[in-house]
C-alpha cells in the first residue's frame, strides 16, 4: 500500500510511530495528484512548494516532540470557497478569477493549528450551485459525473490526492459526492462549524462539513473544525465535539427506516443496498421500526424557496455589473431567484419552521434514521433526467437534491457512508440523519456499519488508475 492509500488514521498512527514522516506522505500525495489530475481534475489550485514546506516543519515538530494530534502532518484539500491568505479563491468561477484574500477562513485556521498540510483548493460546481461539478471526473467510471457541488473534494479523497478534504453542503453538496465517489460525507448540525471566510450560497442553508474515506476520520475532522465562532452569526454556542467511543453492536439503539419519502422513486439497487443494511442493523441487535415522516411534500418547494432568492440577493451586486461571467445555468438560477417575492420567502421560512419542530419530535422515538443518500448512483456525463417506472421524469438535479435537502431545511447532522455498488462497479451511499449535535450517534452507527460491509473493498479502496476502468497508468 503507498502512503496516499492510508487512512487519517493509519497515516497518524505511522506518523506517531515514527514509521511514516509527513515529507514521505506528502510527496506520495502529491505525486498521486500529479499521476491522476489531467483525468480527474480535481483540482483548481495545487500548492505544492508550500505543502512540501510545511511537511518539512510538521516533520521537524513531531520529530523534536512537539505533537499537535492526529492531523499533524496529514494533506488535505479545501473546496475552493475556503479563503486561504494568498491563495486564489475562484468559487470555480471567472467572477473571481482574480481574487486573491488577505485572511483565512476559520476552518483553515483550525486546520493549520492542528497541523494538517494544504493540497490545494479543489473544484465546485460555480459558486457552489449545481450537483454536477463539470469540470470534475468521477474516478470510478470516466463516463460518470463526480456530483456537486463538493466534487473536487470527493474525488480528491477517493483518488488519494488529499487524505481528507472540506466541503459545503446547502442542499446535499458534500452527500451526493461523497455517496457517488464512495466516501464518507457529512453535513453537521447547522452552527456547529464556522462559515466565516466560505463564500456563501444561501445563509440560512450553508454547512461546512468534512470528506474522508472512513467514520472514524470524519469525526477527527470534525473535532478540529468544531466550535462557536463569534465571527459566523450562526455559529452555534454548542460545546465543541468529540470522537465517541465506537461499540462493537449496537444493542438497544433505535433505528427509523422512513416508510415514505425517501424510497419514492429510487433505483432497485440503491434500495437493495441500503435495505441490506438496515437488515443488518437488525442483526446488530438496533431495534428498527418503520417511521412515517412529517410535512414531505413541503420539502422541495421549501428548499427552492429558501435557496433560490437568498442565492441571488448574495449575487445581487455581481450579477449587475458583470452578468456574462456567470456560467449560462447559474446566471439562470440566479435571474429566476430574484423573481422569488417577499412572501413566497417568508412562507419558505415559516414551512422551514415547521418542518424543523415536526422532525423534532420525530426523534423522541427513533435514535437516527437510515435512508438512501441518492436516488441514483453517478449520472452519466451529459444526462439531464430521469425516468422512473411510474412515468414521472425529473432532472439529475431534482433527483439528487430531492433526498438530501430535508437535513440542510431541518439544519440536522447527516452521514452518508459507502454500502455498496450498482452492477456498473459505481459506490452507492446511505444516509444517516439524527437529532441536532448527536453527531456521535452517527459515528457510532457508522462505524458499526463500515467495519461490517465488505463489499466496497476497504476503507482504503483507492481506484487504482485515477479512472478505474482505464489502466493505462496502473
Amino acid at each position: 500500500m503507498q502512503p496516499f492509500e492510508l487512512t487519517v488514521e493509519d497515516a497518524a498512527a505511522a506518523i506517531a510511530a515514527r514509521a511514516l514522516s509527513p515529507v514521505e506522505l506528502v510527496d506520495s500525495v502529491l505525486g498521486r495528484c500529479e499521476a491522476v489530475e489531467r483525468r480527474l481534475h480535481a483540482y483548481v489550485t495545487v500548492v505544492a512548494d508550500r505543502a512540501r514546506q510545511d511537511a518539512r516543519r510538521a516533520e521537524k515538530e513531531i520529530f523534536g516532540g512537539l505533537h499537535r494530534g492526529p492531523l499533524h502532518g496529514i494533506p488535505y484539500g479545501l473546496k475552493d470557497l475556503f479563503d486561504v491568505s494568498g491563495i486564489p479563491t475562484t468559487a470555480s468561477s471567472r467572477v473571481w478569477a482574480d481574487r486573491v484574500p488577505d485572511g483565512d477562513s476559520t476552518v483553515a485556521t483550525r486546520l493549520t493549528a492542528a497541523g494538517a498540510i494544504l493540497i490545494g483548493k479543489t473544484h465546485t460546481h460555480e459558486f457552489a450551485y449545481g450537483l454536477l461539478t463539470p469540470q470534475t471526473a468521477n474516478p470510478w467510471h470516466a463516463d460518470a459525473i463526480a456530483g456537486g457541488s463538493s466534487g473536487g473534494s470527493a474525488v480528491a479523497v477517493a483518488a488519494g490526492s488529499a487524505l481528507f478534504a472540506l466541503g459545503t453542503d446547502t442542499g446535499g453538496s458534500i452527500r451526493i459526492p461523497a455517496a457517488l465517489n464512495g466516501m464518507v460525507g457529512l453535513k453537521p448540525t447547522y452552527g456547529l462549524v464556522s462559515r466565516h471566510g466560505v463564500a456563501p450560497l444561501s445563509w440560512s442553508l450553508d454547512h461546512v462539513g468534512p470528506i474522508a474515506r472512513t467514520v472514524r476520520d470524519t469525526a477527527t475532522v470534525l473535532s478540529a473544525l468544531a466550535g462557536h465562532d463569534p465571527a459566523d452569526p450562526a455559529s452555534a454556542a454548542a460545546p465543541a465535539h468529540s470522537p465517541a467511543p465506537y461499540p462493537a453492536g449496537l444493542r438497544g439503539l433505535r433505528v427509523g427506516v422512513p416508510d415514505t419519502y425517501y424510497f419514492d422513486r429510487v433505483d432497485p439497487q440503491v434500495e437493495a443496498a441500503v435495505r441490506g443494511t438496515v437488515d443488518l442493523l437488525r442483526e446488530l441487535g438496533a431495534a428498527v421500526r418503520p417511521v412515517e415522516l412529517p410535512l414531505v411534500e413541503h420539502m422541495e418547494a421549501t428548499q427552492w424557496g429558501l435557496m433560490a432568492p437568498e442565492a441571488s440577493a448574495v449575487h445581487e451586486e455581481a450579477l449587475r455589473a458583470t452578468p456574462h461571467l456567470y456560467g449560462p445555468d447559474i446566471r439562470l438560477l440566479l435571474e429566476a431567484g430574484s423573481r422569488v417575492s417577499a412572501l413566497d420567502y417568508l412562507r419558505a421560512q415559516r414551512t422551514r419552521s415547521l418542518i424543523g419542530d415536526a422532525w423534532l419530535r420525530l426523534f423522541d422515538g427513533v435514535d437516527v434514521l437510515i435512508a438512501p443518500t441518492s436516488p441514483i448512483t453517478a449520472a452519466r456525463r451529459g444526462q439531464e433526467t430521469v425516468r422512473w417506472p411510474d412515468g414521472v421524469t425529473e432532472t439529475v438535479t431534482d433527483a439528487y437534491v430531492r433526498l438530501s435537502s430535508p437535513a440542510n431545511i431541518t439544519g440536522f447532522p447527516a452521514l452518508s457512508l459507502p454500502v455498496g455498488k450498482d452492477s456498473a462497479g459505481l459506490p452507492i451511499g446511505a444516509q444517516l440523519i439524527a437529532a441536532p449535535f448527536s453527531e456521535s450517534v452517527l459515528f457510532r452507527v457508522g462505524t458499526v456499519i463500515e467495519e461490517q460491509r465488505t463489499d466496497m473493498g476497504g476503507p482504503a479502496d483507492v481506484p487504482r488508475a485515477g479512472v478505474i476502468h482505464d489502466s493505462s497508468d496502473s
